[in-house]
């Protein structure tokens, strides 16, 4: 169930940055692609601290609340 939760949101975010590309808007494209490293840190981060690599589950919980700063930044950027 946990591969859905992380999984939908990827796609979707994966599939908006590819459109935003092609149409040629990267500052929404850079947007998703943020978005997208979120969600997959995130789940990497959950998945290495189950199987007791604790030292990568935290290094992948700081790169996750990196690219959520940096998502944010760009949002603010994007809509002023």
């Amino acid at each position: 169930m946990r591969n859905w939760v992380f999984g939908i949101p990827v796609v979707v975010s994966s599939a908006l940055a590819i459109y935003f590309v092609i149409q040629g808007s990267l500052n929404l494209a850079v947007l998703f692609m943020t978005l997208v490293f979120v969600f997959t840190n995130s789940y990497r981060a959950i998945t290495f601290k189950e199987r007791g690599m604790e030292k990568e589950a935290k290094w992948m919980k700081g790169m996750a609340v990196f690219f959520a700063v940096a998502f944010i930044v760009v949002l603010v950027l994007t809509v002023i």
